[in-house]
């Protein structure tokens, strides 16, 4: 039997040995994924507008360009001139010669589509062709006056168009026109300096929203005969919008504004209504070398 006064504590429980696991550890639950935010992409600009009307995700496809309505007689005389040469002289090489000329006529009153670039600040050439000179000249008195530009130097730019370009020429800015002056001349070689003062020749002046003016000459060439306009002082025209054609060879000259400083180099080719002219403030290059 137990003594009651015995004091002595009561002996602890035997605690089972600790069994330690030699497994490798293996790595912890990943937490579970949260739900992403919805990201909301930001808002897509516009389909452009303009004569390409393409369809968003869609490449521009090449198409045959049109032929302006002026030519369509031309290419009938030049036709007519096939078709009876070919009856009289029974096809012989003038007559296959008289065809490659309406082909070339063709292709002279060709009017493909531009895509004309939009911008504070830009000129656009009027004209396609060869860059042949960029000078400081004398505004012509024919530019000045009522709706003119100032007096004094310009930086000119000439464009020269060969009897392969394309002879539709464009409006370099958006505005309005101000002034329009025709004068009758000779049918020197266009790329020759002097072609500015002697050539039959039409000045235009054209002002934007801003004020600024601008003025160009159409100038016909050693072959050209006729120069067109198809439009009248106070119009509005559409930057790289047509104003007007000039027959067979020829040259458009560009009078610059202050502030505006050329985008090309003499030597280089301009597309009408597409190649950047000038621009105003720094300029894009500080010279260009032939390769």
């Amino acid at each position: 039997m137990n003594d009651p006064d015995d004091k002595t504590p009561p002996a602890d429980p035997v605690t089972p040995p600790v069994m330690l696991d030699k497994r490798p550890a293996q790595p912890a639950p990943a937490p579970a994924e949260q739900p992403l935010a919805s990201v909301v992409p930001p808002e897509l600009p516009p389909a452009p507008t303009g004569p390409l009307p393409l369809v968003p995700g869609e490449s521009a496809k090449y198409r045959l360009p049109d032929m302006h309505p002026e030519g369509r007689k031309f290419l009938g005389i030049a036709l007519l001139a096939v078709l009876l040469s070919g009856l009289w002289l029974e096809w012989t090489a003038l007559s296959f010669v008289l065809l490659g000329i309406a082909i070339w006529v063709a292709a002279f009153f060709r009017d493909p589509v531009r895509v004309t670039p939009v911008g504070e600040a830009l000129l656009v050439s009027p004209a396609d062709g060869l860059i042949s000179l960029i000078t400081n000249v004398e505004v012509p008195r024919q530019l000045l006056g009522e709706g003119g530009l100032a007096p004094g130097q310009m930086t000119r730019i000439s464009v020269f168009m060969n009897v392969f370009d394309v002879h539709i020429n464009r409006a370099p800015i958006p505005g309005r026109l101000t002034r329009i002056v025709y004068v009758p001349g000779k049918f020197l070689n266009a790329d020759l300096d002097k072609a500015s003062d002697e050539n039959e020749r039409q000045y235009f002046v054209m002002e934007d929203a801003a004020g600024v003016r601008v003025g160009f000459t159409q100038i016909a060439g050693l072959v050209a005969r006729r120069i067109m306009k198809w439009v009248e002082v106070g119009q509005m025209l559409k930057v790289g919008e047509r104003f007007g054609l000039i027959r067979f060879g020829s040259r458009v000259d560009v009078f610059l504004p202050a502030g505006y400083v050329p985008a090309v180099a003499v030597g280089q080719r301009a597309v009408a209504g597409e190649t950047i002219l000038a621009v105003k403030g720094t300029p894009f290059m500080q010279g260009a070398q032939a390769q």
